[in-house]
């Protein structure tokens, strides 16, 4: 027995230890992408201010053309102040460039190219003006019909898409690579938490394995006869050793696998963050202009990126529901069991009030059929049952016509059986084993639920030594039947304890 429990805690120990691997590579992926996120977040401001500072010094130079046009052709004083204002603010806007560019030798280069052109455009709109003003108008149109100026232009704009155009592609590449690394973050979240699922559903089927197994062994405890006293103390102190593994078994799946789902969810919220950064970014820009490159980006971020996100936060969702549901099964199974009188009839009068609001949603009335019997037994477990039962009852009902649930009770000898039967969507005859199973259901899944409830169901019924089996035809309806004990016997252990 002691050999056995080394193995399946061995066993559950190596799951888990995949388990932990798999959500840290989860964790790593996130922290991954979120610095991509980042990383493509300053390029996507550096080369929009950067587009936006070329752009305003062509419009700059435009203006001051534009100015010294209108003067020479009405020599109206008016038209200069355009002129004054563009050829005075260019220096800064290329002192702006030059701090965009940072250490870039290419767009460094580009831009000394544009500043010694804007001084050469500036020096033939001066050259112009100065003759106008000095009444020499027709040498100063002969200046402008030579073209220099025109030709000055066309190479600012040239260089200007020099340094544009490595920008855009230095971008549309960061963008390809960060699409790529969401939709491989989405696959890889994914992929964990399918194999995550997996692994809990191992460990839960080793500890109800188990478990039947310590069954098995107290009842086999129970048959000996008294003289076998000291056999009977040692198997009790083996079974206490596994129990005690099986709360261990319970503190490593809440502890371990936890944390690590935790960190996965911080780091899916800091993704969030930064890509709401990103998305103020783009929202604050022209869209009507956008190249192709620009809206890729935005198609990324307003679609690509949440979608992964979404995935991730439904795997660990779900996974967490998972972790919960198991645990509530690990520690029902070490809860000692109170014997005490129990009134059927006022036990279910309060489980039903207390389901009475639910019910009137549904249009459903739940009818307890008097006298029930009493028993001595465990009155929470009792409670829990009959309320999942019930819960089921009203949450399956058809909704083509009034939900109507019967509560009954009788005693057969030494036993008692009592009965919820509705009038719901009822129950496929092959699935009447399969939904005691544990994450299992049957029908249509429209309800919300994990396939935990009846699992419940049957592992509390069997502590209180009795068994429930379900009758049922789709489209009529269910009666899930409950046989249990007059009188609940003492655990073996705690009959030891007292003794």
């Amino acid at each position: 027995m002691h050999m056995f429990s080394a193995a399946v805690t061995r066993r559950a120990l190596l799951m888990l230890l995949a388990a932990a691997l798999t959500l840290l590579g989860i964790v790593a992926m996130s922290g991954w992408l979120a610095d991509s996120t980042q990383t493509f977040s300053r390029s996507v401001g550096r080369i929009t201010a950067l587009r936006v500072a070329a752009g305003t010094l062509l419009s700059q130079l435009q203006d001051a053309e534009i100015g010294q046009r209108g003067y020479l052709l009405t020599e109206d004083r008016q038209y200069l102040k355009p002129y004054e204002a563009a050829t005075a603010a260019v220096d800064s806007t290329i002192v702006r460039l030059r701090d965009l560019a940072g250490g870039d030798a290419d767009e460094l280069r580009i831009i000394d190219r544009l500043a010694v052109l804007a001084d050469a455009k500036r020096e033939e709109l001066a050259q112009t003006i100065t003759l106008m003003e000095a009444g020499r108008r027709d040498e100063a149109l002969a200046v402008v019909r030579t073209g220099r100026g025109m030709m000055l232009m066309d190479d600012a704009r040239r260089s200007l898409a020099d340094l544009i155009t490595p920008a855009d592609a230095q971008l549309d590449t960061q963008l390809s690579a960060l699409i790529g690394q969401a939709r491989a973050s989405g696959w890889v979240a994914n992929l964990g938490g399918l194999f995550i699922v997996l692994v809990v559903g191992g460990a839960v089927w080793i500890a109800l394995r188990y478990t039947r197994g310590l069954m098995r062994a107290q009842r086999a405890i129970q048959a000996l006869n008294d003289s076998l006293e000291q056999r009977v103390s040692e198997r009790t102190m083996e079974l206490q050793r596994a129990n005690d593994e099986i709360q261990r078994f319970a503190y490593i799946v809440s502890h371990d696998l936890r944390a690590p789902l935790v960190n996965v969810m911080g780091f899916t919220g800091e993704f969030e963050v930064g890509l709401a950064s990103v998305r103020a970014h783009l929202d604050r820009l022209p869209s009507d202009g956008d190249d192709a490159a620009a809206s890729e980006a935005r198609r990324a971020v307003v679609e690509d990126m949440p979608e992964a996100i979404g995935f991730i936060r439904a795997s660990t969702t779900k996974m967490d529901r998972l972790i919960n549901a198991i645990l509530a099964l690990s520690r029902q199974g070490g809860r000692t069991l109170n014997p005490e009188p129990v009134s059927m009839q006022a036990l279910l009068e309060n489980v039903v009030a207390s389901l009475r609001h639910q019910a009137s949603e549904q249009r459903c009335t739940i009818d307890i059929k008097e006298p029930l019997p009493s028993l001595l037994s465990d009155r929470l477990a009792l409670e829990q049952v009959f309320g999942n039962l019930l819960d089921n009852a009203i949450k399956y009902l058809d909704p083509a016509r009034t939900g109507r649930i019967a509560i009954h009770g009788r005693v057969e000898e030494n036993r008692l059986i009592f009965e919820v039967a509705d009038n719901g969507r009822g129950i496929a005859p092959q699935d009447h084993e399969r939904i005691f199973e544990l994450f299992r259901r049957s029908g249509v899944q429209d309800r919300p639920g994990e396939g935990i409830g009846l699992a419940y169901v049957r592992t509390l019924i069997r502590r209180l030594q009795g068994e429930v089996t379900v009758e049922s035809v789709p489209g009529q309806g269910s009666v899930f039947r409950i046989t249990l004990p007059k009188a609940l016997a003492l655990p073996l252990e705690k009959t030891v304890h007292d003794a």
